[in-house]
C-alpha cells in the first residue's frame, strides 16, 4: 500500500529487455501457508547489450530462501533484494543458469494475483503482473520462455495437478503421501500466461480432432457435484475450435486443452496456454441457475479466451500498452462468432450497447485514454472498455474499409509473420499495408487519441439538379490536456432509401468513394454529392455501426419514423427506435425539472405498434427495439446538470404510457411465450423468452389490475431462471405485491447456488426505491454475503453503484458514502476489486451541483487515505483532475 501516486511507465521510455530467459524450469510444492518454488532459468545476455549490465529480477511479496548461479551459491554483497526486486550483479558469463528458491503464502494472498487458494483449490492469475508474487523473474510480456513445471502436492487433497501445455510424467513418491505431475510448454510465452492448478476436482472430458486430424483432449474442471452444469461449456469450446478452422483457418496446437472453473476469481476468465481459468460463472449453467444471457456469455467467453492462443498467446504484446492488440483483435473475434452461432443483427446491436453503456462514457470522462495509451501508472486499471470494446471496434472499421478479401490477406501475413513473437500495433499494421498496398497512417489514429469522435451530417436535396448533398464533418471534443485531435478515418455504411422502403442504387458520386455502399470520411470537413436522384431521399447513415462514433444527423421526426418503419439495415432500424425514444425522454425529463406537462407519445407508440406487429422480424430484434434507453443512457446524451430523479420519473412515465398504449399487445404476446415446453438455449427460443418478458414488463406498467396476477403467475410457474428472474425483477423493481414473497422463494429454492444468489443479492442492489439503501446494508449482513468472493461484491455494490443511478446518486449523498466505505474497506484485501468499484464515479462532474459536490467529497475521503493501493490511487486521482 502507498499513499503517493507513483512514477508514470511511459511508453517513449521502452527499452529491449538486457537479458531474455530461454527455458523456465519450475519445482513447485505446494502448502497452504509456505508453498516452495525453485525456479531453474537458462538466462541469455542479449547480444546487443551495451556491456554488463545488472540483471534485474521483478518480485512482489516474496521470500528469498536461496539464491544459486551455475549451482553455486551466490554472495550477498552480489546481489540485493528490495520489495519489487531482487537486482544480480552485472554477470560475467554471456548465458548461465540461475536457481532461485521462494516461499509464498497461497491462504494469505486475499489480492487474488500471483498463487492463491480457492475453496481449497491452489489457483494462479499471472497476468498483468502476478508471477512476481509467485517467484522473481523478468516480470514483462516481451520476455517469452519455454517452461517445464513439476508440481507436488498431497495426493489426498489435491489429486489434480495442472499446468500449461502437455502432461509429460506422473507419480507418486514413497512414504510421502505426496504425488507429483510434470507438465510441459513447447511454444515459447510469457510469464503473464504460466498457470497452475491443484486440487480435489471432479473432470469433464471430451475430445477435438483438427482439421489436420490431430486428436485433442478436452477438459473441464469443477468442483464435485457440478459436473452436469459444464455441458454448454463444453459444446461452446468445441464450436469455438472449430469456426476458427474455418473463419480464421487457426487450429489448436497442444495434446490438451484443459479449462478451470473457480469460484474467487477477480476477472471474468484467463487465457493461459493450455490451460484456461475461468470465474465459473462463465462455466457453469443449467435451465435452472442460469439465463439466456448466461448461456450466451458463456459461449461468448469460453471463445473469447480459446482465440486468444493465436491472437495473445501464440503472438503476445511486446509491452503493455499493446494491450489492445491481443484484447480488442479477440474480442472483435468472439463478437464474429457470436454473431455467427446467433442472430448477427441482435449480436451487433447489443455490442453497440454495450460500448455506449461503458465506452462511450469512459471516453468522456476523467478516465479517458487512447485505446493504446502512452503513460499509465496501474497497468491492471487499463483493463478497460476502451481496450476492450473500442479496440474491437478498430479491428471492424479495419475490415469495413479493407474489405473482407483483403482484411483476411493481411491477418494471414500477421498470423505467418509475427507467430512466436511479442509485437506491437505498428508491425500488426504494416502486415495489412503490405497485403494490400494501403497506407494507413492515417487510421492508426484511431489507436492514438482518446475521445469519441462527433461526426455531423447535414443533407439537402436540390429537385432541379436531382442531387442529394451531404455536408459532413468530423471532431474529438477536447479533452483535458489533449492537443487538437486530427481527423482519422471514418468508414461509414449508408444507404439511400427511396419512398418505397427500398434502398436506391447510386450511379454517379462525388467527393468520395462510395464503392460497397461505405463512404469514408477522412477530412474534417467532407462533402459528398449523390447525382441522378429523380426524387428526396432518405439517408440511412452509419449502418451497422460501422465506426464508434458519436452521429448528429438534421433528420426531422417524420424522416426518424421512416427510417424505423422501413430502414432495411437492421442496426439503424433499431436506432431510429431509440433516437425517438431518446428526444422524447430528453423532452420529459426537462418538463419534470420545469413542472410542466410532458410531451406527446403517439408516434412513438405507433412505431413501436408497428414493430410489434411486423411478423419478418425476429423476436429477439423486436425484443431490443421495444427496450427503452436506460437512465444512464439519458443522462449521458444531456451531458451536464443530471437530474437523476427527473430522468427516472420521466422514464418510468414513458413505460407506463406504452404500456397502456399497447397494453392488449403485450398482454397477448405475454401469454403466448407464457408456456414455451422445455426449456433450450437457442437463439430462438431465447428471442422468443426476452420477447415475452419485455411485453410482460410493460404490461406490468401498463394500469391494468390483472397485470400483478399475470407477473407472479409467470414467476410461479417459471420452469427456467430466463423467466423467473424476470419476473421476480419486476415484482421487486416496480413494488408490486408478492415482491417480499417472491424473493423469500428465490431464496428458499436458491440459496445453495453461488451463481443465482448473486442475481438475488443484484435485483435488491439496483431496485430504484428510497429504501434500497437500508436494503444494501441488510444484505451485506446476510450470512450469504461474502465480502472475500469478487462475485458476490460486484452483485451487491457494483450493481448498486453503476445500475442504480438514484440510490447512488440520492441527493443526501449516502450512496456516495456507501460507495466510498465500501472501496476503503475492500482496497485494504483485494485493490483490483476496489479499483473498478471506484470507477462508478467517473461521470460525477456531469450531475447537478448539489450532488457533483456530494460526489467529489467521497472521492476525496478516499484521495485523502494514507494506505490507498497504487490501483485506486491511480483512479481517484484521475477521477479528480
Amino acid at each position: 500500500m502507498q499513499s503517493k501516486t507513483a512514477p508514470a511507465i511511459r511508453l517513449e521510455d521502452y527499452q529491449p529487455p538486457a537479458y531474455r530467459i530461454e527455458t523456465v524450469d519450475l519445482d513447485i510444492r505446494l502448502d497452504p501457508k509456505a508453498t516452495i518454488v525453485a525456479a531453474e532459468l537458462s538466462v541469455v545476455r542479449q547480444p546487443d547489450t551495451a556491456g554488463h549490465v545488472p540483471l534485474v529480477l521483478d518480485g512482489d511479496n516474496l521470500k528469498l530462501l536461496s539464491l544459486e548461479q551455475n549451482g553455486k551459491t551466490v554472495p550477498e554483497d552480489h546481489y540485493k533484494t528490495s520489495k519489487t526486486a531482487l537486482e544480480l550483479a552485472a554477470p560475467e558469463e554471456d548465458r548461465f543458469t540461475l536457481t532461485i528458491t521462494t516461499e509464498v503464502n497461497p491462504d494469505a494472498n486475499t489480492q487474488l494475483m500471483g498463487l492463491y487458494r480457492s475453496s481449497g483449490t491452489y489457483c494462479t492469475q499471472c497476468e498483468a503482473d502476478g508471477f512476481r508474487r509467485i517467484t522473481y523473474f523478468p516480470d514483462r510480456p516481451d520476455v517469452l520462455s519455454v517452461y517445464t513445471v513439476r508440481l507436488e502436492a498431497p495426493k489426498t487433497s489435491c489429486p489434480v495437478l495442472l499446468a500449461n501445455g502437455n502432461l509429460k510424467e506422473t507419480g507418486e513418491i514413497a512414504g510421502t503421501g505426496n504425488h507429483f505431475a510434470i507438465w510441459h510448454d513447447p511454444h515459447p510465452k510469457p510469464a503473464y500466461l504460466f498457470a497452475l492448478v491443484a486440487g480435489d476436482l471432479a473432470k469433464v472430458p471430451d475430445s477435438f480432432i483438427t482439421a489436420s486430424g490431430n486428436a485433442v483432449e478436452l477438459n473441464i474442471y469443477v468442483e464435485h457435484g457440478k459436473e452436469d452444469l459444464c455441458d454448454w461449456a463444453m459444446d461452446s469450446l468445441k464450436r469455438s475450435m472449430r469456426w476458427d478452422e474455418d473463419a480464421f483457418g487457426r487450429e489448436y496446437d497442444l495434446d490438451v486443452f484443459n479449462i478451470v472453473a473457480v469460484s474467487d476469481f477477480n476477472m471474468g476468465a484467463m487465457e493461459n496456454k493450455g490451460l484456461n481459468i475461468f470465474n465459473d460463472k462463465y462455466v457453469l449453467a443449467d435451465p435452472e441457475t442460469a439465463t439466456d444471457q448466461d448461456y450466451a456469455n458463456i459461449e461468448a467467453v469460453i471463445a473469447h479466451e480459446y482465440f486468444h492462443n493465436w491472437t495473445g498467446n501464440r503472438i503476445t504484446c511486446r509491452d503493455w500498452f499493446q494491450l489492445c492488440l491481443k484484447e480488442g483483435l479477440t474480442v472483435f473475434r468472439d463478437q464474429e462468432f457470436s454473431a455467427d452461432m446467433r442472430s448477427r443483427p441482435v449480436k451487433r446491436i447489443s455490442d453497440v450497447k454495450l460500448l455506449k453503456m461503458h465506452q462511450f462514457p469512459e471516453d468522456a470522462g476523467p478516465l479517458a485514454h487512447p485505446v493504446r495509451p502512452r503513460a499509465y501508472q496501474e497497468i491492471n486499471n487499463f483493463y478497460t472498455a476502451t481496450v476492450y470494446e473500442k479496440g474491437a471496434e478498430i479491428i471492424r472499421m479495419l475490415k469495413t474499409y479493407l474489405g473482407a478479401e483483403d482484411f483476411r490477406s493481411g491477418l494471414d501475413l500477421y498470423f505467418d509473420r509475427h507467430d512466436g513473437e511479442a509485437t506491437t500495433i505498428e508491425a500488426f499494421l504494416t502486415c495489412f499495408e503490405d497485403a494490400t498496398g494501403t497506407d494507413l497512417d492515417q487510421f492508426s489514429l484511431w489507436y492514438e487519441q482518446a475521445g469519441t469522435p462527433l461526426v455531423t451530417a447535414d443533407t439537402k436535396y436540390d429537385p432541379d439538379q436531382q442531387t442529394l448533398t451531404v455536408s459532413l464533418s468530423q471532431e474529438i471534443p477536447p479533452l483535458p490536456g489533449q492537443k487538437t485531435a486530427r481527423p482519422s478515418v471514418v468508414p461509414l455504411r449508408f444507404g439511400l432509401i427511396g419512398a418505397n422502403g427500398q434502398d436506391l442504387e447510386i450511379s454517379e458520386c462525388d467527393g468520395a468513394d462510395v464503392s460497397g455502399g461505405v463512404l469514408v470520411l477522412n477530412k474534417a470537413r467532407q462533402k459528398v454529392t449523390f447525382k441522378q436522384i429523380p426524387d428526396a431521399p432518405v439517408l440511412s447513415l452509419l449502418r451497422d455501426f460501422s465506426a464508434p462514433v458519436r452521429l448528429t444527423q438534421t433528420l426531422p421526426s417524420e424522416d426518424l419514423v421512416f427510417l424505423a418503419r422501413h430502414d432495411t439495415d437492421p442496426y439503424n432500424r433499431w436506432q431510429a427506435v431509440q433516437t425517438l425514444a431518446t428526444q422524447t425522454l430528453i423532452a420529459r425529463t426537462e418538463a419534470v425539472q420545469q413542472g410542466t406537462s410532458h410531451t406527446d407519445t403517439d408516434s412513438l407508440i405507433d412505431v413501436l405498434r408497428s414493430i410489434v406487429d411486423d411478423q419478418q422480424l425476429d423476436p429477439a430484434l423486436k425484443a431490443q427495439a421495444l427496450t427503452l434507453p436506460t437512465e444512464a443512457d439519458i443522462a449521458q446524451e444531456i451531458g451536464k446538470n443530471v437530474d437523476p430523479d427527473a430522468i427516472h420519473k420521466a422514464r418510468n412515465n414513458l413505460r407506463s404510457d406504452i404500456g397502456s398504449g399497447l397494453s392488449q399487445h403485450f398482454r397477448m404476446i405475454a401469454e403466448e411465450f407464457s408456456a414455451m415446453g422445455k426449456f433450450t438455449p437457442d437463439a430462438e427460443s431465447a428471442g422468443k423468452r426476452a420477447l415475452s418478458n419485455r411485453a410482460l414488463h410493460y404490461y406490468a406498467l401498463s394500469g391494468d389490475p390483472s397485470a400483478s396476477a399475470l407477473v407472479s403467475d409467470r414467476f410461479a410457474a417459471a420452469n427456467n431462471m430466463t423467466d423467473r428472474l424476470a419476473a421476480l425483477t419486476i415484482l421487486v423493481h416496480e413494488a408490486m405485491n408478492g415482491s417480499a414473497e417472491a424473493l423469500a422463494a428465490f431464496r428458499d429454492r436458491h440459496q445453495s447456488s453461488a451463481l443465482a444468489m448473486d442475481k438475488w443479492f443484484m435485483t435488491q442492489a439496483t431496485a430504484p426505491q428510497d429504501e434500497t439503501l437500508d436494503a444494501i446494508s441488510e444484505l451485506m449482513a446476510n450470512p450469504l454475503y461474502d465480502a472475500t468472493n469478487p462475485n458476490r461484491v460486484r452483485a451487491v455494490l457494483h450493481s448498486f453503484a453503476t445500475g442504480n443511478p438514484t440510490q447512488f446518486a440520492r441527493p443526501d449523498g449516502k450512496g456516495f458514502e456507501l460507495i466510498a466505505e465500501s472501496v476503503l474497506e475492500i482496497d485494504k484485501r483485494n485493490p483490483q476489486v476496489a479499483s473498478r468499484l471506484l470507477t462508478s464515479f467517473r461521470s460525477w462532474r456531469a450531475l447537478e451541483k448539489h450532488r457533483s459536490a456530494l460526489a467529489e467529497s467521497a472521492l476525496l475521503r478516499i484521495s485523502s487515505s494514507e494506505e490507498l493501493s497504487r490501483d485506486c490511487r491511480d483512479i481517484v486521482d484521475r477521477t479528480l483532475q
